[in-house]
């Protein structure tokens, strides 16, 4: 399984003018790495959470045709398409599939698949979008996670891939399944 994202989300669920007031910076020249360590707060975590934050387009590449394609980093929004390699190099659009977005994680069903010869590997593509929405609907413990985590790595920057065990805590509460 082979999980890229394509659309970062536009926003991040924490402000760097709201992570500064967490961490009682009252200056302007640290807000480019608080920034940095925002979005690198949000990724651990989605990582760590197996889901995604805020909406963001995804591409999960497979080798071959599942009868259910359970698709990771719930909440699953929609799915943009799902294209297959065939052994000659031709991508071909399949359409034969319906999308179940209220199960965790979300689902591709595949009624039927084609009777082409796939490629060795990474033939079937999926792009989807998933996430809680916009910042704003990023439940609260995984922005109090992100906020913890981006502050600890202020704090500590030396020991910058620690996270504090309240963030880990708060990011495992709701992990998404395995896969």
């Amino acid at each position: 399984m082979n999980l890229t994202v394509i659309t970062p989300p536009e926003e991040e669920p924490v402000s760097v003018e709201t992570a500064k007031q967490h961490m009682r910076v009252d200056h302007s020249a640290d807000d480019a790495l608080i920034e940095t360590y925002l979005k690198a707060a949000r990724e651990y975590g989605e990582g760590l959470a197996r889901r995604a934050f805020v909406t963001q387009t995804l591409r999960l590449v497979v080798d071959t045709w599942p009868a259910v394609l359970k698709l990771p980093r719930p909440p699953l929004q929609s799915v943009a398409s799902v294209t297959y390699l065939d052994r000659d190099g031709v991508t071909h659009e399949w359409t034969d599939f319906t999308v179940d977005n209220r199960s965790e994680p979300g689902r591709v069903i595949f009624t039927a698949t084609p009777n082409a010869l796939l490629a060795e590997s990474g033939a079937i593509s999926v792009e989807f979008v998933a996430g809680y929405g916009a910042a704003a609907d990023v439940p609260s413990g995984f922005v109090q996670a992100i906020l913890l985590t981006a502050t600890h790595w202020y704090e500590n920057r030396e020991a910058a891939m620690d996270i504090p065990s309240g963030a880990k805590a708060l990011y495992m509460a709701n992990r998404g399944s395995w896969f």
